[in-house]
């Protein structure tokens, strides 16, 4: 048997403006279901981190977030304002822990509400066998990108 003459298909466009508008289209989607509570996304990303972590220290919270202590310290500033998170003194002088107030933790359960209809909603949208496929694609590449990440190189 003769092997096949199909040409392989090769990839098309620029891998990183495709991800982005991907990405741009999938925020639009939780965002509008996030502002029905009067959240931002990365906002419940981080009432949810701190909830999950319990009190915490900022470094740990920036590292855990995969962002740097400026934008964490920015990020922080309006769920302070709002009174659903505190910053307050930690075991020493030099310390301090990030924790959620009881209306940050009412404001979170709120918002995992609508963040909920939205992966639903998205799971609708794209089917969920492809979302089972994107999910796995993603965490697949995130592996091989690990090296990356951490400054070394990629696989050769």
């Amino acid at each position: 048997m003769a092997a096949s003459t199909t040409p392989k298909s090769l990839p098309q466009g620029c891998t990183n403006l495709k991800l982005r508008q991907f990405m741009r289209r999938v925020a639009q989607f939780y965002d509008a279901e996030m502002a029905q509570v009067g959240l931002k996304t990365t906002q419940y990303s981080l009432l949810s981190y701190v909830d999950k972590l319990g009190p915490v220290r900022p470094g740990e919270l920036a590292e855990g977030l995969k962002m740097d202590a400026s934008t964490l310290t920015r990020n922080l500033r309006p769920l302070v304002d709002a009174g659903w998170v505190v910053v307050a003194a930690g075991e020493d002088a030099r310390s301090r822990l990030v924790s959620l107030t009881p209306a940050g933790r009412e404001k979170r359960a709120e918002a995992k509400r609508r963040w909920k209809v939205a992966q639903l909603g998205i799971n609708r949208l794209l089917g969920e066998d492809q979302v089972v496929a994107l999910h796995t694609l993603i965490d697949a590449s995130m592996d091989k990108l690990a090296p990356v990440a951490a400054g070394g190189e990629g696989d050769e």
